[in-house]
């Protein structure tokens, strides 16, 4: 690792020995590895029934620990005894366990707390204990009550539902005694199914939970019907089924393409548990886009009567959203609220969440809109669909609404960009009055914060960091004031490596307008005197933000990116992660500015922040610069290459949307608009692959089923046709999240090796 970048790129033999060890560094620090050098950095709190006590499992440098917190009292401790439990569980199974290794991951408390379950595995079978905490005696108490595939229980642990036969079946958890709620069910026309996934039936991947929604008195279910008979299909051909067949297998499957006027069709239905009488929903059939659930998220859910169900239904296109209010005994349904966009309408600034909240009483709704340009709460009535009063405002981005106390008429809710000269990024927590004001911050440091409420909203959890500090974990009040602290992330492991933190950097986007950001990852033997290729991790899905601004998203819906920016650095290289115009969490405006131009992909404010960064550090080669990108990131990487040629040279494209034509109808559309007109063939990447000029290596997995592998093919068709050179890897039996892959990640890391950096690879590298 002494070897100065400059004399491995001159192919000394000492340079093949050193860029071996920097593959094993940067295996290091794949996330798998690298999370075993620091603590936990996120809570994940266990709510005790309706109060505010909680227990969590944390993992420390020196083994896990489960511990119980009662803010009430302010007291955090440790659950149990966990020496006394690890030598009783012993014992009592012969089999030798740890106090800082106890071999479940989740316990329950019942009888009061007096004892706790937990699930472990012996003899490779999964058992149900229990251990009394007063005498430390454990006993074995049977199967595990709940098991994967047995179907959904009911609240009251009385009933489960499953399906059967394309139909929906009761069973007695009791008695055992099963009827059928539905009869008529058919081949393509089920009862209570999602819209089935090929990788089900490759063997590739396990079947979902059945789409089944109890009411919350154990009364009611709520289900739909799919009918994908006349719905056109796709089809993925196995050429190594997993079964050991020789023959190349075929799976067809539904899959809606922009402009589709055929989709497959849910219906919804309740039905009654005792009188077993199942009532139509009186709604237009839910048009499905995508295998998978009939609705996303959290967008369909049961009052707390149980006598009302609510539905926020998205159009197609995503230019129409409107609040249902469904009767659950008559299937009477009504629209509340109702909003349209010419350029769409998301019910949060993150897809596939909502921030619509129904109030206990049902007469009140909040209301998610960027109709001001930005995204914004607003408080409705209920019953006249009338707009009450407008209760955020201003050059801010509403992000999640996290409690409401209708008792004392405060909302609480996180927002990114209101606290000036802070990264618009980063969240806080405030609270507003349903009354109308301005909203107060109870969150004041200078990080991003993730909070969780108590179910009783007297008081949440904050996790708070910054790129380069490490997550703090505090207990506070529902005012903000601390009880106490629960945790402080511990990464002396890492850093004891050399690792250093990537820098959270502001730039100007193209022709110097909006501020943009992005982070930036070093090697850790940086050498200030050399020069480093750059690489441009992107992803240009206007749905997700792509720059890390925390240190917890180390350990969230960021980890991979995170820790594959990082090993990619440790090979040689510097990383950066930008979002530029056209990506969320910014004004409707910056926002939009992808809309039906999905092939910008905010890829000139890329290259200028690129630029600026060469001008702030002297060891930024902006002659040397690379991207890679999965998905919608491969998309846009291969795009960079035709667009910008001169700009990028080399590109490692994996599993890309290159013709919106091709991809998903429920993405495509919401981003890209109807009809489809020319502005989807424009956007194509095999319409300009003649502009190919550097090094391009594509990926798909052959069971892709996310983004067909045709989508990849069609570009090597027109390159072939073009007469250009490039790289292509086709890999059997890897659906769309193919990228953790060993083989993948090290041909990544080849390629820009052998082309950015201009030195060969390690010759039989194999990830472990």
């Amino acid at each position: 690792m002494e070897i100065k970048l400059n004399l491995a790129r001159e192919q000394e033999p000492a340079a093949s020995q050193a860029m071996w060890q920097r593959y094993v560094r940067a295996e290091g620090l794949l996330a798998a590895n690298a999370l075993n050098l620091t603590s936990d950095l996120l809570i994940r709190p266990n709510w005790i029934g309706e109060s505010d006590r909680f227990w969590y499992r944390w993992k420390s440098l020196a083994g896990v620990e489960f511990l119980l917190v009662d803010p009430a009292a302010g007291e955090r401790k440790p659950a149990f005894d966990h020496s006394r439990l690890a030598a009783a569980l012993s014992q009592a199974t012969g089999s030798p366990f740890n106090a800082a290794q106890l071999p479940f991951g989740e316990i329950e408390f019942v009888d009061d707390g007096a004892k706790i379950l937990f699930e472990i595995e012996l003899d490779g079978t999964s058992e149900r204990w229990s251990c009394d905490l007063d005498s430390y005696t454990c006993a074995r108490i049977g199967e595990p009550t709940a098991r994967a595939g047995d179907g959904l229980r009911s609240p009251d642990e009385k009933w489960e539902a499953f399906t059967r036969g394309h139909n929906i079946w009761l069973r007695s958890l009791g008695s055992g005694e099963e009827r059928a709620i539905t009869t008529d069910g058919a081949e393509k026309n089920d009862y209570g199914e999602n819209l089935p996934s090929p990788l089900t039936n490759a063997g590739i991947d396990d079947p979902p939970p059945s789409f089944i929604k109890w009411s919350p008195d154990s009364g009611k279910l709520l289900f739909c019907r799919v009918d994908q008979r006349a719905a056109p299909q796709f089809h993925l051909v196995q050429s190594a089924p997993t079964d050991g067949s020789i023959r190349p297998r075929l799976h067809s499957f539904a899959y809606p393409l922009p402009g589709d006027e055929v989709l497959p069709l849910a219906y919804l239905y309740c039905a009654d548990v005792n009188s077993g009488a199942v009532t139509a929903v009186d709604i237009d059939p839910i048009e499905i886009q995508y295998h998978g659930p009939p609705v996303y998220g959290d967008g369909l859910w049961w009052s707390p009567d149980s006598k009302t169900v609510y539905f926020v239904r998205q159009g197609r296109g995503y230019f129409r959203i409107d609040l249902l209010i469904i009767d659950a005994e008559t299937g009477a349904a009504r629209s509340a609220i109702s909003e349209e966009s010419g350029t769409g309408i998301d019910p949060s600034v993150w897809r596939g969440a909502s921030n619509v909240r129904i109030f206990a009483d049902e007469t009140r709704v909040i209301w998610y809109s960027q109709r001001d340009g930005w995204g914004h709460l607003y408080l409705y009535d209920a019953e006249s669909g009338s707009l009450i009063r407008q209760l955020t405002a201003g050059s801010y981005e509403v992000s999640n609404v996290e409690s409401i106390d209708e008792a004392a008429g405060q909302l609480y809710f996180t927002a990114m960009g209101r606290e000036a000269e802070r990264d618009p990024y980063c969240k806080h927590l405030y609270r507003v009055s349903l009354a109308g004001g301005e909203p107060a911050l109870l969150t004041p440091e200078d990080a991003d914060h993730t909070v969780a409420f108590a179910p009783g909203g007297g008081c949440f959890i904050d996790n708070y960091s910054t790129l380069d500090q490490p997550p703090v974990v505090l207990l506070r009040a529902a005012d903000g004031s601390t009880i106490c602290e629960l945790e402080r992330a511990d990464i002396s492991a890492l850093e004891a490596t050399g690792w250093r933190s990537p820098e959270r950097f502001q730039a100007k986007a193209r022709h110097g307008g909006s501020d943009i950001y992005g982070a930036l990852f070093r090697p850790s033997d940086l050498d200030p005197e050399a020069q480093y290729p750059v690489i441009d991790y992107i992803y240009g899905g206007p749905q997700a933000i792509q720059a890390p601004a925390a240190f917890a998203d180390a350990a969230r819906e960021r980890e991979k990116n995170f820790w594959e920016a990082q090993s990619l650095a440790e090979l040689g290289f510097l990383v950066v992660m930008i979002d530029g115009l056209g990506m969320p969490g910014r004004s409707k405006a910056q926002h939009d500015h992808s809309y039906r131009r999905l092939q910008d992909n905010g890829l000139p404010d890329h290259i200028a922040a690129i630029r600026q960064l060469a001008d702030r550090y002297e060891y930024l080669d902006v002659s040397s610069v690379g991207i890679f990108g999965h998905s919608a990131g491969g998309y846009a990487s291969c795009r960079a290459m035709f667009a910008y040629p001169d700009f990028f040279k080399v590109a490692v494209s994996s599993a890309g949307n290159h013709d919106h034509r091709l991809d998903k109808a429920t993405w495509v559309e919401r981003y890209m608009g109807l009809p489809v007109g020319e502005h989807y063939v424009f956007s194509a990447n095999q319409n300009h692959a003649g502009n190919l000029q550097g090094k391009l290596l594509l990926i798909h997995g052959d069971m892709d089923e996310n983004v067909h592998v045709a989508s990849t093919l069609v570009v090597v068709d027109a390159l072939i046709k073009a007469n250009k050179d490039f790289d292509l890897l086709i890999m059997p039996n890897q659906p769309h999240s193919c990228t953790a892959h060993p083989y993948f990640v090290r041909r990544r890391w080849d390629y820009f090796v052998r082309h950015l950096l201009g030195v060969e690879p390690p010759a039989g590298y194999e990830i472990q």
